[in-house]
C-alpha cells in the first residue's frame, strides 16, 4: 500500500494539513459508554463466554441460571442476561468491526455432452467473502497498530557498521495469504488470508488482527473418474482465478486513484493500494502461475534442469497472448492469472517465499530425510538400514542432525548443517546485507555438499522446485523484506482460531454458515476489547474497577483484591524473606517446547528472570547443610560462603578480602528452596508477542509429574546486581570452535580434581532454556536408556542451536 505524498496528513475531503496540525480525537465517546453493553461486566462476561472459554448455548444457559439465583439470594432483582440468544444478540448489535459475509455462485457455462457428462458440470459452487477493501481499511485504522505500522518507505542502518537491515523495504503492498491449497478431488473449502504489507512483522506473527480472514474458496467436487480430466483441471482453475479476482475487485478503483483514509492515530491520509506478496505452497503456485508441474512459477529454467540461469516469469508473456489470443484459446492452452485484471500486478514477481510449506516440508522432510532412507538401504540392505532407522527415531531429540552421525558420510552432515544454517538465516525477524551474504553462502555449500546423493546413486536429479525457490530467496528478501513475517506460518494460528475452533463449535451440518457468523462475533468482540482498551476502561480487574465503583473514596487499587501468593509453609511472602535457593543445571526434558508462550506486552528488557511463586517448603531441605545432603554437593557451604564474598567484596581490591575463614560471611539461618522460574525474554524471530516478547518456564524436579528427575539446562549471563542464589553444573566447551560436520558446539560437564563442578550464581543470571543432545556415537542406543538417562550416561553434548531461532542467535 502506498501512502503517496509521504504519507501526509489530510482532511476527510482528502486536502493536505499544515505540518504540526493535530488530529481531531479518536472518539467522541465516554469513558463509561459500553454500548451495545451496559457495564464492564456484561462485556467481560460475554467476552469470556464466547471467545476464551467457548462456552455451549446450554452452558452458558446453565450458567446464568445459577448466577441469577445468587443475585436473588442475595437481595438484587437484576441480572446480567436472561439465556445464550441475549448475550448472541448483544455481541451482533456491536457497530464495530462489522464486515459482513456475502457470497456469490459459480457454476460451469461451458458445452455439456449430451452423454458421459461428468457430475461437477451442474454443480453449483457458493463462494462466501468479506470486502477485503473494507478490512483493510478496519486494520488502518486499528489503535493496536499506533507504532507498529510503516506509513512511508525507509531505510534503517545499524549503529555499529552502518549495514542495510531488509526488514523495513517491505511497507508497500497489501499481502494475500492463502492457508494451504486442498487436492482438486477432495470437497470443501479453503480459507483466504489478508494483510497490509505496512505492519510490521511483529504484529503479524503475533496475530494481532493484523490477519484477517476475507473468504472461503469452493474445491469442486468430481468421481475419480473425471478427477484428471482437462476439462476439470481448466474449471478448477477457471474457478480459482475468477474467485479471487471477484473477491478483490473493490480493491481496484483506489490503485490507480488515491482514496482518503481514516488511520488509527485520527488523522486522515490519502492511499493507493496495490497487490502485494501471495503466500502459498507449490502445489497452489502451479494454479495461481498458469504454469506445468516440475518447472519453476518464477523463472524459466527448464524442468529437468531448475537451477540453471534463466530469465524470470513477468506479466509481460501474458499480455502479449491475451493481445494475440482469443478467450478460449487463452483458457485452454493458458490460463489467465487473476493479477491480470489489477494493475502493476504480476503473479510471477508477487510469489513471496513459503519457508514452512516448500523448504521445511517440502525440500527437508519429502526431499532430505527420504534422501537418507535410500541411502542406508542402498548401501546397509533394508533390513540393516531399518535397524540404524529405527535407532535414528530412538536418538531424534527436536533435531534430525545430530541423530545420523555416525551413519551417513560427512558429506550428508554438512549438507544437513547447511540447509538448517539457511532455513534460520532466512527466518532472523531482520535481514542484513551481511546476512544476505550468509544465506548465499549456506545456499552454495548445501548445493556442493548435496552432490554426495547422486555420485552415490542414491537419486538421479537434483531438479525438484522446492529445493530450487531457495536460489530465489535473496532476490525475494530484497523484494518483500523478511520471510519472518510471510510465510503460511503467520496464518497457523489464524486457522485455529478461525476455522479449527469454530468448525468444532459447529452442529457439523451446514457447518459453514455457522462458522462464518462465530467469526464475525468474534471480530466484533475483538473490535470492543480494542476500543474500550483505548478508552482506557479496562484498567485492573473487573472486581477491581467494580469495588473502585463502588468506594471512590477508598481508591481501591486494582491489585488490592487479589490475594498475595504464599509458600506451602503459608507465610506470607510481603513479611521478611529468606534467601532463595533455585536448583537447575543439566539437560533440557524434552517437554520443554509446551513451557513456553508468546506475551503480548511491549519490547521491555532482553532477559529476566523470577521465581516459582510458591517454595517446596517443608518437602525439601530448609538449611544449606541439609540441602548439600539432599543434593550430594559436600562443599555447598563453601559455595554458598564464595557467592557471599563476591557480592560483599565486589569493589573491594582482591588484597583487602578477609582470609581469614572466621572473618569470611557464614550464613546458618533457613532457606528456601524453589523447583522452577519464569525466563521472559526478547525473542522476535520466534512465535512471541507483539513485542517479540517470549516466556518460558524453567523446571528442576527430582519426580516430575511423579516419574524421572527433569534438570533443565540454561544460557547463563553475568549480572553482579541480581539477586536470589542458584545451585548449577557447569559445562564447558570442548573446542574453541564449532563441531566441524554438524556446526554445533559441543560440550563437556566441567571438573575440578576429578570432581563435578558445581557453583552459586545469582538467579537472575539465566537467560534462557538451552538443548544440549548427546553424542551418541556409532553404536546403536540399547533400549534400556531413556532420555532422563543421559546425563548419567554420555559425557560429550552438542549445544543444539537449532531448537528454536532464539537459540540459534545465542549458539551460533
Amino acid at each position: 500500500m502506498d501512502l503517496g505524498d509521504g504519507a501526509h496528513p489530510c482532511d476527510p475531503e482528502g486536502n493536505f494539513l499544515p505540518p504540526g496540525t493535530p488530529p481531531p480525537p479518536l472518539t467522541d465517546k465516554t469513558t463509561d459508554d459500553w454500548t451495545p453493553y451496559k457495564s464492564r461486566v456484561e462485556f467481560e462476561l460475554a467476552d469470556y463466554l464466547f471467545t476464551r472459554n467457548q462456552t455451549p448455548a446450554h452452558s452458558i444457559d446453565h450458567l446464568l441460571d445459577i448466577w441469577a439465583a445468587s443475585l436473588m439470594q442475595a437481595g438484587s432483582k437484576a441480572t446480567l442476561f436472561s439465556d445464550y440468544c441475549d448475550i448472541y444478540k448483544t455481541i451482533d448489535n456491536t457497530p464495530l468491526g462489522d464486515v459482513r459475509w456475502q457470497s456469490f455462485t459459480v457454476k460451469y457455462t461451458g458445452e455439456i455432452p449430451e452423454e458421459g457428462a461428468a457430475p461437477w458440470m451442474a454443480d453449483s459452487h457458493e463462494v462466501w467473502f468479506r470486502d477485503p477493501h473494507k478490512v483493510v481499511r478496519n486494520m488502518l485504522a486499528n489503535p493496536d497498530f499506533a507504532a507498529e505500522i510503516d506509513l512511508r518507505p525507509y531505510h534503517e542502518f545499524a549503529m555499529e557498521n552502518d549495514e542495510q537491515p531488509v526488514e523495513g523495504l517491505y511497507v508497500r503492498q497489501i499481502g494475500l495469504i492463502i492457508k494451504r491449497y486442498l487436492q482438486r478431488d477432495k470437497t470443501t473449502t479453503t480459507p483466504l488470508y489478508a494483510s497490509i504489507g505496512n505492519v510490521q512483522n511483529n504484529v503479524r506473527r503475533a496475530h494481532q488482527n493484523a490477519v484477517a480472514v476475507v473468504g472461503f474458496l469452493t474445491m469442486p467436487k468430481t468421481t475419480k473418474q473425471h478427477a484428471e480430466t482437462d476439462f476439470f483441471w481448466r474449471f478448477h482453475r477457471q474457478l480459482f482465478h475468477s474467485s479471487l479476482s471477484f473477491i478483490l475487485k473493490n480493491l481496484r478503483p483506489a490503485m490507480t486513484k488515491p482514496e482518503v483514509v481514516h488511520f488509527r492515530d485520527g488523522h486522515y491520509r490519502r492511499v493507493v493500494y496495490g497487490l502485494g506478496p501471495y503466500i502459498a505452497d507449490y502445489e497452489e503456485q502451479v494454479v495461481l502461475a498458469c504454469i506445468v508441474r516440475r518447472w519453476c512459477a518464477k523463472c524459466l529454467s527448464h524442468r529437468k534442469n531448475l537451477d540453471e540461469t534463466s530469465l524470470p516469469r513477468s506479466r509481460l508473456h501474458v499480455d502479449t497472448l491475451i493481445e494475440e489470443c482469443d478467450f478460449d484459446t487463452l483458457w485452454v492452452q493458458y490460463g489467465i492469472p487473476f493479477t491480470n485484471d489489477f494493475p502493476r500486478a504480476d503473479i510471477h514477481e508477487l510469489l513471496a517465499p513459503n519457508l514452512l510449506h516448500q523448504i521445511i516440508k517440502g525440500a527437508f522432510k519429502d526431499h532430505l530425510v527420504e534422501w537418507v532412507e535410500k541411502y542406508l538401504i542402498q548401501v546397509h540392505g533394508k533390513t540393516q538400514a531399518n535397524i540404524i532407522l529405527d535407532d535414528i527415531d530412538r536418538r531424534i531429540a527436536v533435531v534430525y542432525l545430530p541423530a545420523i552421525k555416525g551413519y551417513v558420510p560427512e558429506d550428508v552432515m554438512r549438507m544437513f548443517s547447511a540447509f538448517l544454517e539457511f532455513c534460520y538465516l532466512v527466518r532472523r525477524n531482520v535481514i542484513t546485507e551481511t546476512s544476505l551474504e550468509a544465506i548465499h553462502d549456506a545456499l552454495t555449500r548445501f548445493h556442493r555438499h548435496r552432490e554426495i546423493f547422486k555420485t552415490t546413486g542414491t537419486i538421479p536429479t537434483f531438479s525438484l522446485p522446492q529445493q530450487h525457490s531457495m536460489s530465489h530467496y535473496v532476490h525475494l528478501i530484497q523484494s518483500f523484506g523478511a520471510p519472518n513475517g510471510l510465510c503460511s506460518s503467520i496464518t497457523e494460528l489464524k486457522h485455529i482460531k478461525a476455522v479449527k475452533e469454530p468448525w468444532r463449535r459447529s452442529s457439523w451440518y451446514n457447518a459453514l454458515g455457522q462458522m462464518l457468523l462465530i467469526n464475525q462475533r468474534l471480530d466484533k468482540l475483538a473490535a470492543s476489547r480494542v476500543d474500550f482498551h483505548t478508552r482506557r476502561m479496562l484498567s485492573g480487574t473487573c472486581l477491581s474497577s467494580v469495588l473502585a465503583a463502588l468506594e471512590p473514596s477508598a481508591n481501591v487499587p486494582a491489585q488490592a483484591v487479589q490475594p498475595l501468593p504464599t509458600s506451602a509453609e503459608g507465610h506470607n511472602p510481603s513479611q521478611q524473606e529468606l534467601p532463595a535457593v533455585h536448583q537447575t543445571a543439566s539437560i533440557l526434558d524434552v517437554d520443554v517446547a509446551a513451557d513456553s508462550e508468546d506475551i503480548d506486552a511491549p519490547t521491555s528488557i532482553l532477559a529476566h528472570v523470577q521465581l516459582a511463586r510458591t517454595s517446596q517448603g517443608k518437602k525439601c531441605a530448609q538449611t544449606i547443610p541439609a540441602l548439600a545432603d539432599e543434593l550430594v554437593i559436600l562443599d555447598l557451604a563453601d559455595l554458598v560462603q564464595d557467592f557471599l564474598i563476591e557480592q560483599l567484596y565486589l569493589e573491594l581490591d582482591p588484597a583487602e578480602v578477609p582470609e581469614n575463614i572466621m572473618d569470611c560471611p557464614h550464613y546458618e539461618g533457613r532457606i528456601r528452596v524453589f523447583n522452577s522460574a519464569v525466563s521472559t525474554f526478547f525473542a522476535p524471530s520466534d512465535l512471541s508477542g507483539i513485542g517479540g516478547m517470549k516466556r518460558e518456564y524453567i523446571h528442576v524436579s527430582p519426580n516430575w509429574r511423579q516419574g524421572h528427575a527433569r534438570k533443565d539446562c540454561v544460557f547463563v549471563i553475568t549480572d553482579p546486581n541480581a539477586h536470589g542464589m542458584l545451585v548449577v553444573r557447569w559445562f564447558n566447551r570442548v573446542s574453541d570452535t564449532p563441531d566441524d560436520e554438524t556446526g554445533l558446539w559441543m560440550v563437556e560437564p566441567s571438573s575440578i580434581e576429578n570432581r563435578t563442578h558445581f557453583a552459586v550464581i545469582h538467579v537472575e543470571s539465566i537467560f534462557r532454556s538451552a538443548h544440549l543432545i548427546p553424542v551418541y556415537g556409532t553404536e546403536p542406543l540399547p533400549s534400556v536408556i531413556k532420555f532422563h538417562h543421559t546425563l548419567d550416561i554420555f559425557t560429550l553434548f552438542y549445544v543444539n542451536k537449532y531448537a528454536n531461532h532464539h537459540a540459534f542467535e545465542i549458539a551460533s
